[in-house]
């Protein structure tokens, strides 16, 4: 089955001469259908950046982005008509309830009214959001907003869901059921890519790693090959002990070069048994828990919906 997004030598430079600033070097990352592809770097590292031009929000300097088939620099509409996001900030329901948002968006993205409801419905109770699903966005809080921000780009996802930092601001017990209701979507058929700093949950999730710092790919593989080829008993020690407390890489020559070839280090470097981004990684190959754990019980029409 063809990759859901394929990013090849994909650079964005912003501004000209010397200050200008290279946010993105070379990038090569793909998704396939199922597939939770998770971006990690600190801030500044290039992951806004990315994601916008994969949206077709920016356009690259150089590189190439397609999304299900659809060249996304040259139709950057018809692409975007086949992702759904959940940006980093909430979007705006004033006046809304968080049941009558995401049962709007299902309708937008083309479902009758009867499964955007019966979608909204399954999703609501899959996050346990039944106490504030009739309340005004007024009266809700952040964590329950960006619950409602992420049913909001489930409800109808297309081929791609992008989600930058989906947990930020929910309560824990909360987390674990959005990343259950999320790796159940995926296995349904879109792809994903994930933005997100919480690493400690994302790790039992996610099918692959792409780290990037300073606007480059710095290592790349399976949440247990990383960990398996890097100093660190978890992928949060991996990610520390590469990229160091400020972004700067641990080792001076390591990860990919800017060619996107390993270089002589192997600090950078997947193991040599690593699959592109593109396959599927072996849950029970995870160090953490497997995706079974970190789900509760859910109810008939939470059921449905996955």
């Amino acid at each position: 089955m063809s990759d859901v997004l394929t990013v090849e030598s994909l650079s964005k430079r912003y501004g000209h001469g010397p200050r200008s600033v290279l946010a993105n070097d070379q990038i090569d990352l793909t998704i396939a259908p199922g597939q939770i592809v998770c971006l990690l770097g600190h801030n500044g590292a290039g992951k806004s950046t990315l994601v916008n031009q994969v949206v077709g929000l920016a356009r690259p300097t150089a590189g190439r982005i397609a999304l299900a088939g659809v060249d996304v620099i040259a139709r950057p509409a018809a692409a975007r008509a086949l992702a759904s996001v959940q940006a980093q900030a909430n979007v705006p329901i004033t006046g809304l309830t968080p049941r009558t948002a995401v049962e709007l968006v299902g309708r937008l993205r083309g479902l009758r009214t009867a499964e955007a409801r019966r979608r909204a419905a399954g999703l609501i109770d899959a996050l346990d959001l039944g106490e504030w699903a009739g309340r005004t966005a007024e009266k809700i809080s952040g964590g329950i907003a960006r619950l409602t921000a992420f049913a909001m780009a489930a409800v109808a996802p297309g081929r791609l869901l992008v989600l930058d930092e989906p947990t930020n601001d929910v309560d824990p017990v909360r987390r674990r059921l959005l990343w259950a209701a999320l790796r159940r979507l995926a296995d349904g058929g879109p792809g994903v890519l994930l933005v997100t700093h919480n690493l400690h949950e994302a790790e039992a999730v996610v099918d692959h790693v792409t780290l990037l710092d300073a606007g480059r790919v710095l290592t790349r593989g399976t949440p247990a090959q990383l960990v398996a080829a890097h100093p660190g008993d978890t992928l949060e020690d991996v990610y520390i002990n590469l990229v160091g407390p400020t972004g700067t890489p641990s080792a001076p020559s390591g990860g990919l070069g800017r060619s996107g070839t390993p270089s002589a280090s192997p600090v950078g470097a997947a193991p040599p048994d690593a699959p592109r981004s593109g396959q599927r990684s072996d849950p029970r190959s995870w160090r953490r828990p497997d995706r079974d754990q970190c789900a509760l019980p859910l109810s008939d029409s939470a059921k449905e919906l996955m």
